[in-house]
């Protein structure tokens, strides 16, 4: 019997969630779960985790939010929540004695997980969730809940192939939720940054460089930092893009740095994943710390550096920007069309303006409250597309 059946027959106790969000956005979970769990399963995908039901997110997603409200000596509790069975997990720590899946017991151990990449595993039997250890290896499409902050949940999953950053489904926030529009009117003009941040590159292929996207593990570099930031991604034939900086440039380099570039290469010949993905975080974390200087950092798209503190002027060949269209990845949501100014300070007017004159390139900025913006250059549209992505970065 697997583990789906096994999973489906012992949850018919599982009690209705008191959180109405919990119960609002289980579906749409659902769905998703359900057609990737699909499209793994055509394409022969090996060691896949369970799939979870609409009674399981539910819960998991009630007792965590509660959970998320609590406090354990005075700190908020931040916890990734896997659900798994102890025997599908690398290298699991096993509780001697398994404990109810309560909120109390996510409260009290929230301080020894709270550090990335640690999950509370959660299995279910006899109709009960309970919490049987802790766990930094899960298998692909595994159901993941973090808890980030007080009453800020994100649902997601591995990836099929393990690397990079996890696929982002949903986000809730007290009784707000955001349900990640993976099809989207714009789907065909979108920067390949927020088709990997969907989980559209390569899950099934055997070429692992195809699903490492240095672009998303900087973004979530240059947001982590938290004092914001810009990225100038400019291609490497051509030295137009210095046309839309104001010169001299406070931090160029004198030889385009390549460090991020040379190890996107090694994949293929790394026969340590481990320690090659490992070298990877490390060379963006480095670009990444740049970022908080103010300035913009400028990368061509080899992922080679050129500068950083950079100052965006506008080019001589251009006009002002005076409006930009703006979409966010959410079911519900529409694109609007405005002044590049009223979506943030300086950074998102020069990074607007820029694209504006470069339309080869692309701008990422951080803002400091943790709102991330891609600027990209869209010919249907004829304007500089603003595309709103924090959800996929939580």
């Amino acid at each position: 019997m697997n583990n789906a059946l096994i999973t489906s027959l012992n949850e018919r106790r599982i009690p209705q969630p008191t959180y109405q969000a919990a119960f609002a956005v289980s579906e749409a979970v659902d769905l998703h779960f359900k057609k990737h769990f699909n499209i793994a399963r055509l394409n022969a995908v090996q060691e896949l985790a369970p799939e979870p039901s609409v009674e399981v997110i539910e819960a998991i997603i009630d007792v965590a939010f509660w959970a998320s409200l609590g406090r354990e000596e005075g700190h908020s509790p931040k916890i990734s929540l896997a659900f798994l069975p102890e025997e599908m997990a690398g290298m699991p720590l096993v509780f001697k004695h398994r404990l109810p899946f309560k909120t109390q017991n996510l409260t009290k151990l929230a301080p020894a997980v709270e550090r990335p990449g640690i999950h509370l595993g959660i299995w279910i039997e006899d109709g009960e969730l309970y919490l049987w250890g802790t766990t930094r290896e899960i298998p692909g499409l595994c159901f993941v809940l973090e808890v980030v902050e007080p009453g800020l949940l994100v649902v997601k999953h591995r990836r099929i192939d393990g690397l990079g950053k996890f696929v982002n489904v949903a986000t809730l926030k007290g009784d707000q939720i955001k349900v990640v529009d993976e099809i989207s009117q714009n789907a065909s003009e979108r920067p390949p940054i927020i088709n990997s941040l969907l989980g559209f590159t390569s899950h099934y292929s055997n070429n692992d460089a195809d699903s490492i996207n240095v672009l998303v593990q900087l973004a979530t570099a240059m947001r982590a930092h938290g004092r914001g930031g810009a990225v100038l991604v400019v291609p490497a034939d051509t030295d137009n893009w210095r046309d839309s900086i104001i010169h001299p440039i406070t931090y160029p380099v004198v030889s385009a740095f390549s460090g991020l570039s040379d190890l996107t290469k090694q994949i293929d010949q790394e026969k340590n994943l481990l320690l090659w993905q490992n070298m990877l975080r490390q060379a963006v974390d480095s670009v990444g710390g740049l970022t908080a200087v103010d300035g913009a950092t400028v990368i061509n798209d080899r992922h080679e550096l050129l500068a950083f503190g950079a100052k965006i002027g506008r080019s001589w060949k251009s006009k002002r920007v005076d409006q930009i269209v703006l979409t966010e990845p959410v079911i519900g949501s529409s694109a609007s069309v405005i002044h590049p100014a009223t979506l943030g300070g300086t950074r998102h007017l020069s990074a607007a303006q820029f694209v504006f004159d470069q339309r080869d390139a692309v701008a990422l900025v951080a803002s400091q409250d943790g709102r991330f913006t891609v600027f990209a250059w869209s010919p249907p549209e004829n304007m500089v597309h603003a595309h709103q992505i924090d959800i996929l970065l939580l």
